[in-house]
C-alpha cells in the first residue's frame, strides 16, 4: 500500500492550524497511511535542500509544491495519485519548501511540480490546503460525494 508523506520545512506545531490538519489527516487514514516529516529552517535553501534530499529514497515519487509548478484542478491530483498507486509506488512525497523556496537540487529531484495557487499563503495554511486536497483527491478516486464538479 502506498503511503503519503508530507515533508515540510519549519516547526511541527501551530495551534491555529493543527486541528484542521488533524481533521483531514484522520479522514485520509481511512484510505491510506500518511506521515509528516519536518526539516528545521536553515540559513540557505541549499542547506535545507541537502536535508530534504537526505530523507528521500531513490524509488520515492516526489511532488514539489512550488509557484513555478503546474496549476491544476483537484481531479488532476487525484489522477496523479491513482497512477502512482497503479505503479505500486511505496511512498509519494509532497514537499513544502522554506520561505525562500528550494534548492535547484530539490527542483531537479522532483518528479512533478505543483502550484497550489497564484496567491501567496502563510506556510501553515499551505499545510492545511495540501492535506485537504490530498483528502479530496482520495475521495475523487473512490467516487465519493465530498468533491463536487
Amino acid at each position: 500500500m502506498m503511503k503519503l508523506v508530507i515533508l515540510t520545512v519549519g516547526k511541527e506545531k501551530d495551534d491555529l492550524t493543527q486541528s484542521l490538519i488533524k481533521h483531514f489527516e484522520m479522514r485520509i487514514l481511512r484510505y491510506m497511511p500518511i506521515e509528516w516529516m519536518y526539516i528545521p529552517h536553515e540559513s540557505t535553501a541549499i542547506k535545507e535542500g541537502e536535508k530534504i534530499l537526505s530523507h528521500l529514497k531513490k524509488e520515492d515519487y516526489v511532488v514539489l509544491l512550488d509557484e513555478k509548478g503546474k496549476d491544476v484542478k483537484s481531479e488532476v491530483i487525484a489522477e496523479l495519485i491513482e497512477n502512482r498507486m497503479v505503479d505500486s509506488v511505496k511512498r509519494m512525497i509532497f514537499i513544502i519548501g522554506g520561505a525562500y523556496g528550494v534548492s535547484d537540487a530539490v527542483m531537479e529531484r522532483a518528479n512533478y511540480t505543483w502550484k497550489l495557487s497564484s496567491l501567496v499563503f502563510p506556510h501553515m495554511l499551505v499545510r492545511v490546503i495540501l492535506v485537504e486536497q490530498l483528502y479530496r483527491a482520495l475521495t475523487i478516486i473512490k467516487g465519493e460525494k465530498y468533491h463536487h464538479d
